[in-house]
């Protein structure tokens, strides 16, 4: 009776894990955006962004693709500052424009990625639980299984969202502009239309999950082993997760490069439409841009 109070009580429902979730989302992205903050400062000083160009803002959560307003805009990437490197960066932004310009750009984002982080982690749990009752607590190949079919999963359900934020954010459509935009795109390109760029993400996105969550497991159980804990503690947790997710980083890097830049040159490719020209330097880049476009446009698998 006392080991089956104690499984009730270890056992997390899933409200619980979509709290949870939900929380850690929230934590790391407040540590995790002034970095990024900082990072894209640097780029547009030393590589000043023009109306149209498009950059990747990650809140450490997942990544977003911001397009450029106009050259005399007064967006937070567009601010002066000269700074020498990262550390004088943080000083710089934090007493001339405050603290909080360190998490500028955050809230949009956070629309987005906070849901596709609790369905992501909180699918994971759900399957890893399903597949130990059938494989066994201990077969090696869940966490993999659950960490691809839950990233994968999540991916596919935001894509669209996230392909509808950037637009709206591009355009500045009303919502009755963006309905009427999104339908004559379905009608013309089909509904795969709307997953524009789904495969880049993926292809980065879903081995770098089972990779992670397989070393993740592995990590915990060798530390609890030489430690003697039957339960990971905060710095086995820690460790584990430190450990394995700069492994999976380093191994899917190439994938995150592809991603990047696919997903930038689509962005700027859909500007390059609206504006209805190319804005290129000679006949040898008018004819890239308009294969660029031809090539992205249709599918944009």
């Amino acid at each position: 009776m006392a080991e089956m109070s104690d499984s009730n009580l270890a056992k997390t429902t899933v409200i619980q894990q979509a709290i949870a979730s939900c929380c850690g989302a929230i934590i790391t992205s407040l540590f995790v955006t002034p970095l990024d903050v900082i990072k894209t400062r640097l780029q547009a000083q030393s590589n000043p962004f023009y109306k149209g160009k498009c950059f990747v803002y990650s809140n450490g959560l997942m990544d977003h693709i911001c397009v450029c307003d106009n050259g005399d805009s007064k967006a937070w990437y567009k601010k002066p500052g000269h700074f020498k490197g990262m550390l004088d960066a943080f000083v710089k932004i934090t007493q001339r424009e405050g603290v909080k310009s360190l998490w500028s750009g955050l809230p949009p984002t956070l629309i987005m990625a906070l849901p596709t982080t609790v369905i992501y982690f909180t699918c994971y749990d759900q399957l890893s639980e399903a597949l130990k009752s059938r494989l066994g607590k201990d077969d090696e190949h869940i966490p993999i299984l659950a960490g691809s079919l839950s990233r994968f999963g999540s991916v596919t359900i935001v894509s669209p969202l996230e392909l509808i934020r950037t637009r709206m954010q591009f355009r500045k459509f009303s919502y009755k502009q963006l309905y009427l935009c999104i339908s004559s795109e379905v009608a013309s390109d089909g509904w795969l239309s709307l997953w524009r760029g789904w495969s880049s993400t993926v292809l980065r996105d879903v081995p770098f999950s089972a990779m992670y969550w397989y070393n993740y497991e592995h990590f915990k159980k060798i530390l609890c082993k030489e430690l003697g804990t039957h339960e990971p503690t905060f710095f086995i947790a820690f460790a584990s997760g430190a450990a394995s997710g700069s492994i999976a980083s380093v191994i899917t890097l190439p994938f995150d490069v592809v991603k990047t830049h696919r997903q930038t040159e689509l962005w700027e490719c859909e500007t390059l439409k609206s504006a209805g020209i190319f804005k290129t330097k000679d006949a040898l880049g008018q004819i890239r841009s308009s294969i660029l476009c031809s090539l992205e446009t249709p599918r944009g698998w």
